[in-house]
């Protein structure tokens, strides 16, 4: 694509998208091996600033041009576009173009790294860019193009915050520049949705985008492709049906913040399902939750927090049998039985409140682990939500079942063009190119970072590493320092906030219970003396402006209260200080108690830990490191392979159903 013409399929069709291609593995390996050499030192950085030189001869003649005059420019780049592609020569006038626009209609003129990282992206790669580069800003650059000559556009986005705040941003922008844009949330309703997916750009999260998407599967059946559709619409009749789609096809995704939509969270498959009537009622969900109380862990059951998997032994199984005896009805057969008391286990011992899910007006809400969200309209499968209702002394919904059901892996490739940006792609660029067919490209910076470590300090116990937190928080704003501190759950914040309150420290919370205030928590947490308390929420995607007289002070300060699963989260926490050239530091705080190290070492095996490399010693520091960083390493490695097996049973799942000629549909 990068120096061809435009593809007709992304252009035209009713509905366009790609089709797997039928290919042998010796194929698809040397077409992935093709495209990585393919782009191999076309994008160092002597190439890139080749090509932001290109773009500024430009922009003198672009300058003394009026508005009017822009905009008439502006449909001139269009049709260029379209008769000559997007080759370098037709790319760089429409991005002096978009930037002059930009300067004059948002007084935000793209720097040089920034026409780097759109270049990056028109190319359907993804551009790896530093926290506080400017994405937002970036992604305007191939989205607008692009959409001038002729390419709906999506862009993809973690949540709907981000996706409502963004195309807010740069709306005023492509209006200037002659194009539509809309917004997607979940509150959107179905014409709204149709309204926005028919706009030049379309701002979504993920979640959004790929339900709608499952719901036009649904409604085209086992239709295959835009040829047929187009048949069918001079039909009596299919003008109906048509009216109903949502989107119009897949044609090119720009994906921000690629490695959290991609990898974090490709290991949950998007279902759309129907509520039924629950198969076992109340009484059974909360008989369950009772006969585990006469279960001992060790003797009748073992735990496995790594895997998050619960075992019944040949006791427990027996125990089971005679606790379960005098009730009968589905206890009586001894495959229901343990599958209850297995999903009765596994809510009381392994999903906790305020950690895995709150509970609001009457209702469990799973909070995703890698945003600290809310995961609205989800449950957890096969009885399991249920039961943590009953735990919970909630109303106990219906059952679910799966009308449709697709990965991001198979979505994301059925876009006739895809790329994306992050700013934490070099962990898991091998799996994002061999998934997906994404190469990274790392950008240079637009200013040397001023970003500090101050290292990291292990506790022997949570109590003092509390304290120490505390003494940390009270230390930096007596010097007048604004302060983030970020926490894995809501319990800890609400824990750490409890503590501050005791302490007289006044504070704001971010977490999925206190959502409401988002915009306005961010806004304030850059200020001189400013303590804010947050989970993953404040890791991605946001940015926290200095106030007056920050700089001067040392910038924000972060601190890490626990190790997240990977650690391209830590450094996404990391990263909302030292922003674009600003000074700023942060350090991690932790303690042989935290849960990733109990949930690998286990409850004796941290203690242990605790006992022997806790004296402050240097070698036996470093092991003490070492031995804090390995169940980090080992989660990392562990969900890479889950997202593999996962992905080998989806690629069969979707050979047996498009062998059925039904695609999406469940079996």
């Amino acid at each position: 694509m990068p120096d061809a013409l435009i593809s007709p399929g992304m252009v035209f069709g009713r509905y366009p998208e790609r089709r797997e291609p039928d290919t042998g593995l010796l194929d698809q390996a040397a077409e992935r091996l093709w495209q990585r050499f393919s782009h191999r030192g076309r994008f160092r950085r002597r190439r890139l600033r080749e090509f932001v030189r290109k773009v500024d001869r430009y922009t003198g003649r672009l300058a003394a041009l009026s508005e009017q005059e822009l905009q008439q420019s502006a449909r001139k780049a269009g049709y260029r576009l379209r008769r000559d592609g997007l080759s370098a020569a037709g790319v760089a006038p429409a991005f002096a173009l978009i930037r002059e626009m930009a300067g004059r209609i948002l007084n935000m003129r793209h720097f040089d790294s920034q026409l780097m990282g759109g270049w990056v992206i028109i190319n359907g790669l993804l551009a790896e860019m530093d926290t506080g580069e400017g994405k937002t800003l970036t992604v305007t650059l191939p989205a607008a193009t692009l959409a001038l000559a002729g390419i709906r556009v999506h862009v993809i986005t973690v949540n709907d915050y981000l996706a409502e705040r963004d195309a807010s941003l740069m709306t005023p922008l492509y209006h200037a520049l002659g194009l539509s844009v809309g917004s997607i949330v979940e509150q959107s309703t179905p014409q709204q949705r149709r309204e926005a997916y028919a706009c030049d750009i379309t701002y979504c999260s993920n979640k959004q985008i790929t339900f709608d998407y499952l719901r036009d599967r649904m409604l085209l059946g086992d239709r295959p492709g835009s040829i047929r559709l187009e048949l069918e619409s001079l039909c009596a009749g299919e003008q109906d049906k048509e009216a109903g789609l949502l989107l119009r096809g897949l044609s090119f995704a720009i994906v921000d913040e690629a490695d959290s939509v991609m990898i974090d969270e490709a290991r949950t498959p998007l279902i759309l399902s129907r509520e039924l009537p629950s198969e076992q009622d109340e009484e059974t969900f909360h008989q369950a939750l009772s006969l585990i109380q006469a279960l001992e862990q060790g003797r009748d059951f073992h735990i496995d927090r790594n895997e998050r998997e619960l075992f019944l032994t040949d006791k427990g199984r027996q125990r089971a049998e005679e606790l379960a005896a005098p009730l009968g009805g589905v206890w009586a057969g001894r495959r229901r039985r343990e599958a209850l008391l297995k999903q009765a286990l596994s809510a009381e011992y392994l999903f906790y409140r305020d950690r895995h899910y709150l509970v609001q007006d009457d209702e469990v809400r799973i909070v995703d682990e890698y945003t600290g969200r809310i995961m609205k309209d989800r449950s957890w499968e096969q009885g399991l939500h249920q039961m943590i209702e009953a735990k919970e002394g909630c109303t106990i919904t219906g059952q679910r079942e799966t009308l449709s059901r697709i990965s991001y892996q198979r979505f994301f490739r059925r876009y006739m063009g895809l790329a994306g940006t992050t700013g934490t792609a070099r962990e898991t660029a091998q799996e994002l190119h061999s998934v997906y067919g994404l190469q990274v490209v790392a950008v240079p910076t637009h200013q040397p970072s001023r970003r500090r470590s101050k290292g990291q300090r292990i506790f022997r116990t949570r109590q003092a590493k509390w304290q120490a937190v505390l003494h940390r928080i009270e230390k930096l704003r007596a010097r007048g320092r604004p302060i983030l501190v970020g926490t894995r759950s809501v319990e800890d914040s609400e824990q750490v906030s409890a503590l501050l309150t005791e302490n007289g420290l006044p504070h704001q919370v971010l977490s999925a219970r206190q959502d409401k205030g988002e915009a306005e928590i961010i806004s304030q947490a850059g200020k001189v003396g400013c303590i804010t308390v947050a989970t993953n929420m404040a890791g991605r995607g946001t940015d926290i402006p200095l106030g007056k007289g920050v700089v001067e002070l040392g910038g924000l300060h972060v601190i890490a209260t626990q190790r997240n699963e990977a650690r391209r989260i830590d450094r996404q926490l990391f990263g909302r200080c030292g922003r674009q050239g600003d000074p700023g530091s942060y350090e991690m705080m932790l303690s042989f108690e935290d849960e990733l190290v109990i949930d690998f070492y286990g409850p004796r095996g941290a203690r242990s830990l605790c006992r022997i490399l806790a004296w402050p010693l240097p070698p036996v520091s470093f092991l003490a490191r070492a031995a804090m960083r390995f169940p980090q390493w080992a989660m990392e490695q562990r969900h890479r392979r889950m997202r593999k097996v996962f992905q080998q049973m989806d690629d069969q799942l979707e050979t047996l159903l498009a062998f059925s000629g039904r695609r999406e549909k469940s079996l």
